[in-house]
């Protein structure tokens, strides 16, 4: 089940990525999505706690788990036929000169296949595919096994472990919006990937030896301070993928990236999941910390080959030659009309 639940996801992040954009403006529209998906994550933090109370009664915790999946189904169908209505393959006009000439190398006889080939003889792309999932599936593990964390130093505590789950959201959208901000004015790819990766590891550090220290309110901070990089991180690296990749498709670049965060997320909540139930909590959690330095330490090696903005670059300069050179040609002729 869990494996299909990854293979949908995949493919719902490749039609979600399959509008490309301006490199400001896919920017944009890439943390929306991010914030949207982060969102809901965040309502499944704070609802299922209220839903599902933790009640003895089997009959009856049935009833409410069947509740909440009634509930969930009927949002899911929803979305779906919204879907099939709203969504259209690909926009009208390319809406940047950078998309205008990548659909021009594009090659009619290129398959799905070949495309993947093709990106995975990229080296930075896979470090960064590495790197990614690495951070995404720290976060996924950790998403997952917060409630059972919490309970295990705060008993009884149920619904606060939900709103921790939401303040590390909350607090990762609006790092991913002050991240994605800064990168669109910067362009500085690698080094505010790297720091922020960094600041991760050391907000996972803080969280891990914090959490057994008794005082819920210290366990909010330090979770909201790791939630602000850890999730900040995300949509840098949507955006460094498309610089590596350019001119491939923006679709499965960032569906390779999510199948990465999966794959590592499944591995990352099993084992550490083992870890908590025979060492506790805080073996678990420096596991996740000794990953997440792997991950910064390969982030340092990715080079910053940024293909999409040499692009705009290069059409912005042929551009305002091909205007400079037809204003020199109509300069002699409007020199003899007005001898004339």
């Amino acid at each position: 089940m869990v494996w299909v639940v990854s293979l949908v996801q995949f493919q719902n992040d490749v039609h979600a990525q399959a509008y490309p954009g301006s490199s400001n403006v896919s920017s944009l529209s890439r943390r929306v999505k991010l914030k949207e998906g982060k969102l809901g994550i965040a309502l499944g933090f704070l609802i299922p706690p209220v839903l599902v109370p933790n009640i003895q009664d089997r009959d009856k915790l049935a009833y409410h788990i069947s509740i909440m999946f009634f509930i969930i189904g009927g949002v899911a169908t929803l979305l779906c036929i919204l879907v099939i209505i709203v969504f259209k393959e690909k926009p009208k006009h390319p809406p940047s000169r950078a998309q205008s000439l990548s659909y021009a190398l594009a090659s009619p006889d290129a398959s799905y296949l070949s495309s993947i080939v093709q990106l995975f003889k990229n080296l930075n792309f896979v470090l960064l595919v590495i790197t990614y999932g690495l951070n995404a599936g720290a976060f996924y593990a950790l998403s997952t096994l917060l409630n059972r964390m919490v309970i295990l130093h705060y008993p009884g505590e149920e619904v606060n472990a939900g709103r921790i789950g939401l303040t590390i959201v909350i607090a990762g959208m609006l790092g991913a919006m002050i991240s994605g901000i800064w990168l669109d004015r910067s362009k500085t790819y690698k080094e505010t990937t790297l720091v922020v990766y960094i600041m991760t590891v050391v907000g996972m550090v803080v969280y891990t030896f914090t959490l057994n220290l008794r005082h819920l309110w210290v366990v909010f901070i330090t979770a909201g301070t790791m939630g602000f990089f850890m999730t900040g991180y995300l949509p840098l690296g949507f955006e460094f993928a498309v610089e590596l990749t350019y001119p491939e498709s923006e679709g499965i670049s960032s569906g390779l990236l999510n199948m990465s965060a999966q794959v590592f997320g499944i591995i990352f909540t099993i084992f550490q999941g083992q870890i908590i139930d025979n060492y506790g909590t805080m073996p678990g959690n420096i596991f996740l910390c000794a990953f997440l330095t792997l991950g910064a330490a390969l982030t340092a090696f990715i080079r910053p080959d940024l293909r999409r903005q040499k692009a705009n670059k290069e059409t912005s300069g042929n551009k305002l030659q091909e205007e400079e050179s037809s204003t020199t040609s109509k300069a002699p002729t409007s020199v003899s009309e007005e001898h004339l």
